[in-house]
């Protein structure tokens, strides 16, 4: 964990974040939020609702791509608010490889000691999350 370089100035990037998911990742996370749903550990249920395979829980998806800002914030307490769009499903492959989530973001207003992020969320060329923002205090 890294703590924010002051001053921060419009057009900081924050560290490239790069998450491998993994059908384990997947269970630990549903024991952890409770959600449980198939889609999320059983092809053969994610396939019966015309998905490709098992995806990811969003809020998963989510809170991984918030790392990247409270990692760069340093402290949790900094970030102030964040908003996503869920826009494309991560397919998880029941292997080791698993999915590969990479999470880029880059500051793009700063108004009174508030700077917001804007982040790119990707699994290979898919967006995964769109109008991805987050708030962070930088005063």
């Amino acid at each position: 964990m890294t703590a924010i370089e002051l001053p921060v100035e419009i057009g900081t990037e924050l560290p490239t974040l790069v998450v491998r998911l993994t059908r384990e990742t997947l269970v630990r996370y549903a024991g952890a939020a409770g959600d449980f749903n198939p889609i999320h550990y059983s092809d053969f249920h994610a396939r019966a609702l015309g998905l490709p395979g098992v995806i990811g829980h969003g809020m998963l998806t989510m809170g991984l791509a918030l790392r990247a800002v409270t990692d760069w914030a340093g402290d949790p307490v900094r970030v102030r608010g964040a908003f996503v769009r869920f826009t494309r499903p991560i397919q998880v492959p029941d292997d080791e490889a698993g999915a590969e989530l990479v999470v880029t973001g880059k500051v793009t207003k700063i108004n009174d000691g508030v700077a917001t992020i804007q982040l790119d969320a990707r699994h290979g060329d898919d967006k995964v999350l769109g109008m991805a923002t987050a708030e962070v205090d930088v005063s």
